[in-house]
Parts: C-alpha cells; structure tokens; sequence
C-alpha cells in the first residue's frame, strides 16, 4: 500500500553546525517517503549557505506563514519552545528531535530519526495536549507571542533592587511578593526555571499551574499550586519604574504602570510522543535520580 503524501514544517537550531548529519538524516528519510517538506527561511538558510547542503525540491516559509500534517523541531527543548510559539493555535502536533542535552519536549535521538518518522506515517505515536499561559496587559500589548508553553517570568530588570509584586487570583487576595521576580509555571515548564527557583515538578496532564517566587525577601514565601483555570491578576511597583516580563525566555520590558492577567490559553499544544514513551523514565534520567554521587 502506498504511503500517504504527508507536509512537514521544519524549525532548527541554526547554532549547532556539527548537527547538520541529523537535518540529511531526516530530509533523507522525508523525500524517500515523497513527503511534502518547508523549512523556516533562517534555517534554510543556515543549511544551504552555511553547511552547503543540497535542498532541491524543498520549500520555504517564514515564522508563522505555513500549514503541515507535523512540524519537526531540530535542538533542544529551547528550538521545541520557538517552534510551539510559531506553531500557536494552529493545532499542528510538534516532534522534538534533540540534537542537544537530554530533553523534556524535544526527546526523540537522531539514531531514532528513521525509526519514528515511520510510525508516524503508521499512526503508532501518543499526542500529549499541553496548557498554555496567556497574558495580556492593562496597557500596551506585547510586541511579541502573548503565550508561553513553559513559563512566564516577571522579573526586575539588570542590576535593579528587588521588585514589588501583588498578587490576585480569581480576584481574591494572594500576597504581595518582595523578590528578584516571580515565575507561572505549566507542568511542562515546571522542570525548567521554576524548578531552579525551587518550584514543585508537575507532571504533564494534571491541570494545574505553580506560582514561584525568585529570590524572595522573606523566607516565609513557598511555591503555590493553583487550577489551571485560574485568573492571576499581578500589578509591579520597582524603583526604576519599569520590569521585565519573560514568556518562555522571550523578554519584554514593560512600564510599571502596566498591570498583566495571567490565564489559560484557549488551545493547547499537541507534543508528538513516542508509543510507550514514559515520562517518569525521562525525568529521572533528566534529573540524576539514583545516580551515585558519593564521588
């Protein structure tokens, strides 16, 4: 039986040229199976002009402009998060292959490129949906993506003194944090900046989201877990008048008159995963569980 013609959308870490074996791996498996294949201009180019590499009969699309059955992620969990912001509300489920460190959404190794391209084209692959966080300001709007996958980090800016944070949920009263900032955690991103800060490891799928302060004034402040279908509410006094507000390490800076409403997205993010792909295996490979280190 003939394979159904299949789009691919690529996005890639055009900062790790030693890589580019993985790209060939994949484009090959790709025309091989007469798929349809794009890839974002700046990584097309990074292939084409920086690793001499042939790409005959593949198209180009630049950031958000394209349409596909999969998008592929080329790099860490860093790429992954880029090409979920690209990606949006389009519904288009994402596959993670790592070129890097071990990762949490991009955990497919280029050895299994061949392999998982084709369950793919048999349907043998788990779709993980994924909450999103939506912030929109009282002021000017975000100049960039208003949605994070991971977090979304309120932060002071440089060398400034700690930062003032209020906090409201569904219009009750939180607290008001004196910190370095404060980080809104999904469970995907509950292993990343919240974790160094701290926060509590979420697992995927329980519906929640985690409030993490950085470097808190009082020693009394401790992660909060919260409905994922809370309404946060934080207003920001700072010395300087302005702080600056992370979504998944993409930053803004934002006057301290600008309050932000911090909510589920109304869509999710479809992460492709392996069948039988364990979570629990991931993450005690990701964080040394049971490793001895008595040196």
């Amino acid at each position: 039986m003939a394979s159904r013609k299949l789009r691919f959308a690529i996005f890639g870490n055009s900062y790790q040229p030693r890589k580019s074996v993985s790209i060939q791996k994949l484009l090959a498996c790709l025309s091989a199976r007469q798929a349809e294949v794009f890839i974002e201009r700046e990584f097309y180019a990074f292939l084409k002009d920086g690793q001499q590499l042939p790409l005959d009969g593949i198209n180009v699309f630049d950031q958000t402009d394209f349409d596909a059955d999969f998008v592929v992620s080329m790099g860490g969990d860093g790429t992954f998060l880029r090409a979920a912001s690209m990606v949006g509300n389009k519904q288009i489920p994402i596959l993670g292959i790592n070129t890097g460190r071990l990762g949490f959404l991009a955990d497919i190794n280029p050895q299994e490129i061949e392999r998982t391209i084709q369950a793919l084209y048999e349907g043998d692959y788990a779709v993980d949906t994924r909450a999103v966080i939506r912030v929109e300001t009282d002021g000017l709007p975000l100049r960039g993506y208003c949605c994070a996958l991971n977090d979304v980090a309120i932060l002071k800016r440089d060398n400034a003194s700690m930062i003032t944070i209020h906090a409201t949920i569904n219009g009750d009263y939180l607290t008001t944090y004196q910190a370095d900032g404060l980080i809104m955690s999904t469970p995907t991103g509950s292993t990343a900046y919240s974790l160094s800060n701290g926060g509590p490891i979420i697992v995927p799928g329980t519906h929640v989201f985690s409030l993490t302060a950085v470097a808190p004034h009082s020693l009394n402040v401790r992660p909060i877990v919260l409905s994922e279908d809370s309404e946060i509410k934080l207003t920001v006094e700072s010395r300087t008048h302005n702080y600056l507000v992370a979504l998944d390490g993409r930053s803004e800076k934002l006057d301290d008159s600008t309050s932000l409403t911090l909510r589920k997205a109304p869509y999710r993010v479809k992460v492709i995963k392996r069948a039988g792909t364990k979570y629990f295996h991931t993450l005690r490979k990701k964080m040394m569980w049971g490793a001895d280190s008595r040196g």
